[in-house]
């Protein structure tokens, strides 16, 4: 394992980062609803059968559209939370009061603890993740408790983040940016596939199994896919978070509350909460990276 994992400094974080349905409604809400629509599906069979009435294809019509919308949020509502990123407007640090949500686009200096990626070993970072997954057939092993047949599903997962700094675009001023030291932070960072391995090529990467045996991960026949995504000094990197200035030092940190999305009703894509300071970077292996 990674040797910074368990340093105070060091941010770990857990696979929630994105959309997800439970997140944006309560679940006692969720659950009332679903429970209404099986009502109304049940009174409605009753009814058609008694007295001929179409309400219960209204009722079939509605809870279709309901379900339909619950899935495509479920498909791509992480989409929708990146563009509400991407086209929030960036703000001029020079004029940013102190408590005031900002977005700030610059390039990134690594602080005191620069991080390594896990596999490919990238240095100096200020964010790494290693994401492991696994397809599932009909027979396999699922690769975790939630992992349905015929999909892919995450076996295992190392992600990190520390303090850096960031040179704003618009005003050029430099801040430091707190995403270490336990902060609560929603990375949208893509992520690259470094390696897949099946049964027939799994002895062609030592490298991989070496990574494997250092995390006691069986390989077994497993179908397998490494992705890894970082954020590495002199990239290009969007921040959300609140300015604070303390001592003439300009600070991003995270927010108290969640901030909403909001709906987003041309891409029929439900509102959520994005929890902490927001990471945002593109796909790393397309990007140019600017020598610091």
């Amino acid at each position: 394992m990674t040797s910074f994992a368990h340093n105070q400094s060091v941010t770990n974080l857990n696979a929630e980062d994105g959309y997800s349905i439970q997140g944006s409604f309560p679940k006692p809400i969720l659950w009332a609803v679903i429970l209404l629509f099986v009502m109304g599906f049940i009174a409605g069979g009753f009814i058609l059968g008694a007295v001929h009435n179409a309400i219960l294809l209204i009722v079939v019509v509605i809870f279709a559209f309901v379900a339909a919308l619950l899935i495509w949020n479920a498909c791509w509502g992480r989409r929708g939370a990146i563009g509400f990123v991407n086209r929030y407007p960036d703000a001029d640090l020079r004029t940013a009061k102190d408590g005031q949500y900002v977005k700030v686009t610059g390039v990134v200096t690594c602080g005191n603890f620069p991080l390594e990626s896990s596999f490919q070993r990238v240095p100096r970072c200020v964010y790494t993740s290693t994401s492991l997954y696994e397809y599932r057939g009909w027979d396999s092993k699922a690769a975790n408790i939630e992992h349905r047949r015929f999909t892919w599903g995450l076996r295992s997962m190392e992600r990190h983040a520390v303090d850096f700094y960031i040179s704003d675009f618009q005003s050029g001023l430099r801040a430091l940016v707190k995403t270490g030291y336990g902060a609560r932070v929603t990375p949208y960072v893509d992520e690259s596939v470094i390696i897949d391995i099946n049964p027939d090529n799994k002895d062609m990467s030592p490298e991989f199994l070496r990574w494997l045996r250092e995390r006691n991960l069986s390989s077994d026949d497993r179908i397998m896919r490494l992705k890894e995504g970082y954020i590495k000094e002199g990239s290009t990197v969007s921040v959300m978070g609140v300015a604070q200035r303390n001592d003439n030092v300009l600070m991003i940190v995270s927010p108290s509350e969640p901030i909403s999305t909001g709906c987003q009703w041309g891409k029929c894509v439900l509102p959520t909460n994005i929890d902490g300071l927001v990471l945002r970077c593109e796909d790393t292996s397309n990007i140019d990276v600017i020598p610091v």
